[in-house]
Formats: structure tokens, C-alpha cells, sequence
């Protein structure tokens, strides 16, 4: 089995890493110390199609696949591990659940957006008994007829 990268891939490696060196490594510090959401890189990273690796083109992500995706967050987690994770949060607890479980009218309605890096995809989980432990987590979901706001 022949497990070397393809020239496509060996591109998006190289054009990571560039990106990740020069964008990431001078401010990597500073961003942990402060704590502080990277909105400019991450529109940066838009620009290189890195919000939305595996979301499909008609949905206006770069469609690559899973090598691809985690070549990517590879480059960027070595320069900068949190904003690599914020890149990893965003293309799989986001967009890649919205590709597998959405419906053909939200996947047109919320997937070009988050692909485009125009929104932020994210994951919301705490609770006062278990904070982000989704092992301890309490809450239970209820079927309704209506849906209150």
C-alpha cells in the first residue's frame, strides 16, 4: 500500500505550512496568552479555503477529502495548536454535521456561509452540574409538538 501524499495534496501541504509560518508562529503566543479569538486569521484562512476542507463545492467548500483535512489542521496545529483546533472545531463539529445529518435546505442555507468563513461553526456544551463533560452531561431532549421561543 503506497501511503506517500499525493501532488495535490503535497500542494495544500506546502501552501499550509507558508500560511501557518508566516501568519501563525509570530503570534501563537500572544493569541494563548490573551486568549483571544483569532477573527483575522480566521478570515485568512477562509481565503485559503481552510473553513470549509471537506464541504462539497456545490456548497462553496474546497471539497477535499479527510488526508486532506487533517494535512491541514497538521500545518496549522504546528504553528499555532488552538487556532488549529478552532479550524478542527469548525470544519468537523459544524460543517461536517451538517453534511451528514442536515437536510438538503439547510445544508444550502448554513453550509456556504460557514465554507465561506463567514460565520463561526462551534460547539455549545455545559451544564452547572458538569461543565464541558459531556459524560456527566444531564440534560435530556423531548419530543414537542411546538417549539417555544
Amino acid at each position: 500500500m503506497d501511503l506517500s501524499l499525493t501532488e495535490e495534496q503535497k500542494i495544500l501541504q506546502q501552501r499550509v505550512r507558508e500560511f501557518a509560518k508566516k501568519e501563525l508562529e509570530p503570534i501563537a503566543l500572544e493569541l494563548d496568552e490573551r486568549e483571544e479569538f483569532p477573527v483575522e486569521i480566521f478570515k485568512k484562512a477562509a481565503k485559503l479555503g481552510l473553513t470549509g476542507m471537506t464541504v462539497p463545492t456545490k456548497y462553496g467548500g474546497a471539497g477535499f477529502n479527510k488526508v486532506g483535512y487533517v494535512i491541514a489542521i497538521e500545518e496549522l496545529a504546528r504553528a499555532c495548536p488552538s487556532t488549529g483546533g478552532i479550524i478542527a472545531g469548525h470544519n468537523s463539529l459544524a460543517c461536517e454535521c451538517l453534511q451528514h445529518f442536515a437536510s438538503e435546505e439547510q445544508k444550502k442555507r448554513y453550509l456556504p456561509p460557514l465554507a465561506k468563513g463567514e460565520k463561526v461553526g462551534a460547539l455549545a456544551l455545559t451544564e452547572a452540574n458538569a461543565g464541558s463533560d459531556a459524560a456527566a452531561l444531564e440534560t435530556t431532549a423531548v419530543k414537542a409538538e411546538t417549539i417555544i421561543y
